[in-house]
């Protein structure tokens, strides 16, 4: 039997591909080794069943987004050997020379960047474009004389120094090389089971080291934890969608690497999809884009720097994916992020893109140093940046500190409990509802709220043809959901349209409306309520409400808001519709006959009641024949 020597791949011209995977089941005192040939592809459909897929970002575009198509392959390596190689024997016998980077900076200075991170806060958050959004900017610099030695040694100083990562990896295909340490599964299949793993919120280890105590104040920061439970809510969205009965909620954890740590959660569903659709329906993670995805992926257009690259992603922000098979014929896939990695072509141009989230609390100068965190690992073992001394290994695990721990389970209390164990179907309201999407797929996890309750749910988006008709015509209860953008603007074609829909389905349907966030408002602005900006975006915030007489802790996302006064209360009051809302007039919700409206989002993690207060609504919508016109009607404009 042939035994592997990383020589090998020195004197072959192939292809080839070395992968060191934390896959729970996996052994990961191994690297596996692939060599083979490498064939590009317009669709994920049309990868082959068994190969590694590198994953461009502008693949997103088969989900129907806009993004700015810089033509890099969507490339499948096919193994024609694989080999396994003891990690020990990988670090000692890879070459270990130093690989020099020649006039390297980022392409956007710092003060630029965190310019840009202002205008976001201010011009996209501020204006309800969505809840976060991830700009990069990227290293750049050139590797004289790159070549296959180099490609490895790469890979060696990063198994050497980044022990934490989930999958660290070289992947060269003749035409470029992909080396680095990715910390997040993107999404992960066997035997049915699907996981993800939503990582958001970054501890930069101090000068002098991490420490228990400093980590416990990082743990204890609103605009850290908010950051994650953004993100989480993002790919339960995904979840909802590619399982089969929703998922469920597992953590929060600690990612400990080299130079920082971040907290995560994990995601599990069943589903019975191919691989590769839950593949296409999971791109790319809130964690590299923004939420929602759909709208993330406008402001990334609007915002990423064009620069020599003409703006491109490339691989930034797509996958890894490794298709295959198991003992018993069954798909398995395991796919990483592809951030933490340097991309270098044939030519030794290199490139390092890293992105920080960004949120309603974000500080731009702080979003700067995270990016430069975020770059440590990779331009260390370039000999760019300095390697920690003793390394993540040698270092006793934060997460073992029992403060830390305390500290990591008290986040699951501020968890909806319905998202902490799988949902099973209940039969009690044994009615059909249509859910309107205005962009934003928080209308996944209302239907799989919907259908735990007994209901068959359909989601349609705002643009399909014959909207309108279906749901004036629709046998049961219509739902018009969230999405992002000023419902006040007449001049946005999807508002326009929204605003009259939620008009004609309020005077005509007899089967009930509910409006979540957005939906919420359309209610609002037919009862004559004042939509109006907020002055601090309530983007990823959880709050404690007086919901019609009880106490309720929910998630808001929201940027806009309706406003009540005395008088307007008094008159609604008159009209048999009541109005929730806080001190100062904005509203939180509102109900009358037939319809009802939640500013909130009951199906968000964040929202602790959500799945009974969405039954509830619902369960109340039928108007009552006789019950006369929608009570908006006829008031002042």
């Amino acid at each position: 039997m042939h035994r592997f020597d990383p020589a090998d791949l020195l004197a072959d011209s192939r292809p080839f591909a070395l992968l060191h995977r934390r896959t729970p089941g996996h052994d990961q005192d191994t690297v596996e080794v692939l060599v083979g040939r490498v064939t590009d592809h317009e669709r994920l459909a049309d990868l082959p069943d068994t190969c590694l897929a590198l994953v461009p970002f502008r693949q997103i575009r088969e989900r129907g987004f806009d993004v700015r198509d810089d033509g890099t392959p969507l490339t499948a390596l096919t193994p024609e050997e694989t080999y396994t190689l003891p990690l020990a024997d990988a670090l000692d016998r890879l070459p270990a020379h130093d690989v020099r980077v020649t006039d390297g900076g980022f392409d956007v200075a710092d003060e630029a960047y965190a310019e840009i991170v202002g205008r976001v806060l201010r011009e996209e958050i501020g204006r309800g474009e969505g809840a976060n959004f991830v700009i990069r900017r990227t290293y750049t610099g050139g590797v004289d004389g790159f070549d296959r030695a180099d490609a490895l040694a790469l890979f060696r100083r990063l198994l050497a120094g980044e022990r934490g990562a989930y999958w660290t990896f070289v992947v060269h295909t003749g035409e470029r090389t992909l080396v680095g340490a990715s910390p997040e599964v993107h999404v992960r299949m066997a035997g049915g089971t699907v996981v993800m793993n939503p990582i958001s919120g970054t501890y930069r280890y101090p000068a002098d080291g991490p420490t228990p105590e400093h980590l416990l104040g990082f743990l204890a920061d609103g605009k850290e934890i908010e950051e994650l439970s953004m993100v989480v809510d993002e790919e339960l969205k995904m979840m909802c969608t590619v399982g089969d009965m929703g998922g469920v909620v597992v953590g929060p954890r600690l990612k400990e690497m080299a130079h920082l740590a971040h907290t995560e959660y994990e995601l599990r569903g069943r589903s019975s999809l191919d691989a590769r659709e839950v593949l296409r329906e999971t791109m790319f993670a809130a964690t590299v884009t923004g939420s929602p995805v759909q709208n993330a992926c406008r402001v990334i257009e609007r915002y990423e720097p064009l620069g020599p690259d003409g703006g491109a992603r490339g691989y930034y922000g797509g996958a890894l994916a490794l298709l295959g098979r198991d003992a018993g014929g069954a798909q398995t896939l395991d796919s990483p992020i592809l951030i933490r990695t340097a991309d270098i072509d044939a030519a030794g141009r290199l490139r390092v893109p890293v992105g920080a989230t960004l949120v309603r609390g974000s500080d731009p100068a702080g979003e700067v140093a995270e990016t430069h965190a975020k770059a440590a690992g990779v331009l260390a073992a370039l000999g760019v940046r300095p390697a920690r001394p003793g390394g993540e290994a040698d270092r006793p695990r934060l997460a073992d500190d029992p403060r830390v721990r305390a500290a990591l389970d008290g986040r699951r209390s501020s968890l909806a409990p319905f998202w902490l164990r799988m949902q099973e179907r209940d039969d009690v309201l044994r009615r059909h509802a249509l859910v309107v999407d205005g962009e934003d797929t928080f209308t996944a996890m209302l239907a799989h709220v919907l259908r735990s309750g007994g209901l068959d749910v359909t989601v349609r988006r705002y643009d399909e043809p014959g909207l309108r008709t279906a749901v004036l015509g629709h046998a049961g209860p219509v739902v018009l959901g969230p999405g992002p953008g000023d419902p006040g603007d007449r001049a946005d074609p999807k508002m326009a349209f929204l605003r009259a829909l939620a008009a004609e389905v309020l005077r005509e349907h007899r089967h009930g409306v509910l409006g979540v966030c957005l939906g919420h408002e359309l209610i609002a602005a037919e009862l004559g309520l004042p939509i109006v900006r907020k002055e601090v975006p309530y983007q990823g915030a959880q709050s404690v409400i007086d919901l019609f007489g009880r106490e309720e802790t929910v998630g808001f996302y929201n940027s806009f808001t309706a406003r009540c006064d005395d008088t307007a209360h008094a008159a609604l009051a008159a009209r048999g519709v009541e109005v929730s809302r806080a001190a100062g007039g904005e509203v939180h919700a509102v109900r009358g006959p037939g319809f009802a409206g939640v500013q909130f989002h009951p199906e968000s993690v964040l929202s602790l009641n959500g799945a009974a207060i969405v039954r509830e609504s619902v369960a109340r919508l039928r108007r009552p024949r006789g019950t006369g016109a929608f009570p908006g009607a006829g008031r002042a404009r």
